[in-house]
């Protein structure tokens, strides 16, 4: 698979990264096995990049990912990029942002033992935290760079103003954001700014959480743990309504011999901003899709015919899907 320069780091991503967040529990109950298989299977056809983070069931999607790649953690590390997120804190009343310096320095070190690993390729502030200095936060994780048990640093969820304080410390080298169709506003100053600036890009949350997978229904309904059970986005007649928008999307993309997945990964990475598209699963079936989806070159019809069929949705914004306080 194709690999690019990711922003002013020394490290190569393939075009799609394998997201690792619904294997920490949020999304539902996880067969061990299949979730295993699914890793490997993105590792066999040549992803490069695996996303998770502390805060994805606080261990569990580490492990699971230490498990599935533990052959090349041990005997070809240079050849696997693990990137990690730290800095929530779950607490009696759930979870919190903390971007202590003392939490972190806690947070990779736990990080490290749940991966088995030495050093992660990439650490990434999960959240903004209001209560501590970027400063605070940009220096604890310069000290781990320079101990050795980080290589670069990143940022997930920031703003420009954000990323900017942060910065005035040490370099913010990635930053981690949500941009999928139906979820287009970095766009308009997010994604400028990190070509400006040179900052890696890596998308999550491509597939819209599902919506685009062209699998739903209006009566689709999910889990009681499953944290889309409870979210306005997956809900009455926005739902409805992106389901149109979404069964419109594949009669474009049958047009053009693909899935609406793939479409939707296409259009993702057809912006020059964006260096790797995340792509979560948990069925080694659907990693195949995702990455000929990178393989996909849009035209200005195609283009132009995506934002006709876009302007009936119901847009995706604010702080929802994470539901963070």
């Amino acid at each position: 698979m194709e690999t690019v320069p990711l922003g002013q780091t020394d490290l190569k991503v393939s075009r799609v990264a394998f997201g690792a967040w619904e294997l920490g529990g949020e999304w539902g109950s996880v067969r061990t096995d299949a979730a295993i298989a699914a890793i490997r299977q993105a590792r066999n056809l040549g992803i490069n990049l695996f996303d998770t983070a502390q805060g994805y069931g606080f261990g569990a999607s580490e492990r699971l990912v230490a498990a599935a790649l533990r052959d090349d953690l041990d005997h070809s590390r240079s050849e696997v990029l693990i990137a990690t997120k730290g800095g929530l804190r779950l607490t009696p009343d759930g979870l919190v942002r903390d971007s202590s310096p003392a939490w972190l320095r806690r947070g990779v070190d736990e990080s490290l033992d749940a991966l088995g690993v030495e050093y992660v390729d990439l650490y990434q502030v999960h959240w903004p935290d209001p209560a501590v200095p970027f400063e605070e936060t940009a220096g604890a994780l310069h000290e781990l760079v320079t101990a050795g048990k980080i290589r670069h640093v990143g940022v997930s969820n920031f703003d420009t103003d954000q990323m900017t304080a942060f910065g005035s410390t040490w370099p913010v080298e990635t930053l981690q954001l949500p941009y999928h169709l139906f979820r287009r506003g970095a766009a308009h100053d997010l994604l400028p700014y990190c070509s400006r600036h040179n900052i890696g890009v890596l998308a999550y949350g491509t597939l819209a959480h599902g919506l685009l997978t062209g699998t739903m229904r209006t009566d689709t309904t999910f889990a009681g743990d499953d944290w889309r059970h409870a979210s306005p986005i997956f809900q009455g007649d926005s739902f409805a309504r992106n389901l149109e928008v979404v069964s419109a999307l594949q009669s474009l993309a049958a047009e053009l011999g693909v899935t609406v997945s793939q479409l939707a990964i296409a259009w993702v990475l057809d912006n020059p901003a964006v260096t790797t598209a995340i792509v979560g699963t948990r069925s080694a079936d659907h990693v195949a899709e995702s990455v000929a989806g990178a393989e996909l070159t849009l035209k200005d019809a195609d283009r132009t015919g995506i934002d006709q069929v876009m302007a009936r949705a119901v847009p995706i914004g604010g702080p929802s899907p994470e539901a963070m306080p």
